[in-house]
């Protein structure tokens, strides 16, 4: 009779054959293919790898192009993120040669690239690149573009695909856009393969000509095709926010004016202008990050929880709540906004000179260096509670974070201990140490009845032991895989102008009173701190 469970017929194994079918498994572990050649994994593995293109870098001899747009493609190609069939066309002004450019690039590269080069990605990379001189208000330059486009796409085979990058000053976004119109080069046609543009912030320099821009973009591109780029959405942390809040059951049914108190959020730098002094006349650090910025992370933080995950469900939620943010008047502005200008001081334990010091900048310039804003989302769920923001160049630190402070327990009961319990607070931090703070109160070890607060610190790096990608390298791919989710939409442009303008109208009524009004290497002028203290609150420590 055959022993339990095995086929009538089949011999017993001997001891033989049981150590050669031993020997016979362990040649095939040792001869199997690593798991990335599996190709049941190819899907996995590539499904995020966008068509064949052409990617169009305007003022790609810039500080923009180098300092992040061209270090995150390299990073996407060498991670085998882009397709193999892909260009990058410089356009700027300078008489750069081809291989001039590839120089720069290069030497871009191993300066900047966020995990180094290696001599074989580094080289087919290079050979995907290519330069055209032109100015942007010289029409035959647009002309030569598409020829040199239609050259370069039969050889490099990138199926007509092209994503134009505006890295360019603001003031030429217009011209390069209606440049593009003229000679055809937005149009999609079947069989043409898409057309798309991304606009690098800032868009625009207040309400009207936020408008004006949409309007001129419009008549050139459809809004599917226009990428609005503000880096900050790009941050592995403010896009684990939307999972954090909407992945998460028990957060939802306190995330409401019931349990919280009031939200801080904060974009602290430590550095100053960086012979950016002419850029910054212009734009000041309302232009430059409340208007975009700041109110991006409020939107994340206080929007509804979408229907679906798609780009235009997840925009729609963030207009509502930027909708829901009324204008504030002139008094209002006067009682709930503080703007300040750094002066000398030390950062780091190195002295740093004042912002009028600074290099293309006015001796007697009026343009705001830090900005403090209380703000009112007035919905359901936040009526009554204040939202602070605050930015400021030349802080003590760099911080990005957003503070949710909850509301004290109904009942003191611990009130005649040696300390009384603080508030429940969760940080979340974008930057630097991502990661997500919760802080509550905890006995002591010990006779009595001791009270302090603890924390639970989850951090990115200890977590999951992996480099985040840059903001611009997921930003770059996302738009050209076509999903705009973390792009912003015209509507929501024109809304976030339309809380800032009216604060920027009242300061050219008002002059400041007195500038510089903080050091650097201070928190900001004592005004913000008052801001705060009126409603019997202070700002967290960073």
């Amino acid at each position: 009779m055959p022993a339990p469970g095995r086929p009538s017929g089949r011999p017993a194994p001997t001891s033989t054959s049981i150590r050669a079918l031993r020997l016979a498994r362990k040649g095939r572990r040792r001869s199997a293919p690593p798991a990335q050649a599996n190709p049941l994994r190819d899907g996995l593995r590539l499904e995020r790898v966008p068509d064949p293109c052409a990617i169009v870098l305007f003022g790609a001899t810039g500080d923009l192009a180098h300092r992040k747009v061209l270090p995150a493609l390299y990073q996407l190609w060498r991670t085998n993120l882009l397709p193999r069939d892909f260009l990058i066309l410089g356009v700027a002004r300078r008489p750069y040669t081809k291989e001039t450019f590839r120089a720069e690039v290069r030497a871009s590269l191993l300066l900047r690239s966020r995990t180094g080069v290696d001599d074989e990605s580094l080289a087919t990379f290079l050979d995907r690149v290519s330069y055209l001189q032109g100015n942007f208000d010289d029409p035959g330059a647009f002309d030569r573009l598409r020829e040199t486009l239609d050259g370069c796409e039969r050889e490099h085979g990138t199926s007509r695909n092209r994503l134009y990058y505006l890295a360019t000053q603001p003031s030429a976004f217009p011209e390069v856009i209606a440049q593009l119109g003229r000679v055809g080069l937005s149009h999609e046609t079947s069989g043409e393969g898409w057309r798309r543009i991304i606009i690098e912030k800032p868009f625009g320099h207040d309400a009207e000509s936020a408008v004006r821009l949409n309007r001129e973009v419009g008549r050139v591109f459809r809004e599917r095709q226009i990428y609005r780029i503000d880096h900050y959405l790009g941050k592995e942390t403010v896009r684990n926010l939307l999972v954090f809040r909407f992945a998460n059951g028990i957060f939802e049914p306190i995330w409401n004016r019931r349990y919280v108190d009031h939200v801080q959020i904060t974009v602290a730098e430590s550095m100053g202008i960086e012979d950016r002094g002419a850029f910054y006349e212009e734009t000041g650090a309302s232009r430059d990050v409340l208007q975009n910025h700041l109110l991006q992370l409020l939107s994340l933080v206080a929007m509804e929880p979408p229907a679906t995950f798609g780009a235009d469900a997840l925009r729609d939620e963030k207009v509502q709540v930027v909708s829901a943010i009324a204008a504030l008047t002139p008094d209002e502005v006067a009682s709930n906004v503080v703007r300040g200008q750094y002066g000398p001081g030390w950062v780091a334990a190195n002295p740093v000179a004042g912002y009028r010091q600074e290099s293309e900048v006015d001796p007697d310039s009026e343009t705001e260096t830090f900005v403090a804003a209380k703000l009112q989302v007035d919905n359901w769920r936040w009526s009554g509670v204040p939202f602070y923001l605050r930015t400021g160049k030349r802080l003590p630190r760099r911080a990005t974070e957003i503070a949710i402070q909850f509301r004290a327990v109904p009942h003191r009961l611990f009130r005649d201990t040696t300390i009384d319990p603080e508030p429940n607070l969760l940080a979340i931090r974008i930057q630097p140490d991502e990661g997500i703070l919760l802080r509550f109160e905890s006995k002591m070890p010990g006779l009595g009845l001791d009270i302090r607060s603890v924390n639970m610190d989850f951090t990115y790096g200890s977590a999951f032991s992996v480099d985040s990608p840059d903001a611009y390298e997921t930003l770059i791919l996302d738009a050209l895989l076509g999903d705009a989710s973390l792009f912003t939409r015209a509507d929501e442009v024109e809304k976030a102008w339309g809380i800032v303008t009216p604060i920027l109208d009242s300061w050219i009524a008002t002059p400041p009173a007195r500038f510089p009004n903080y050091d650097a290497g201070t928190w900001g002028p004592p005004e913000a701190d008052r801001l705060l203290a009126r409603d019997g609150r202070r700002w967290r420590r960073l």
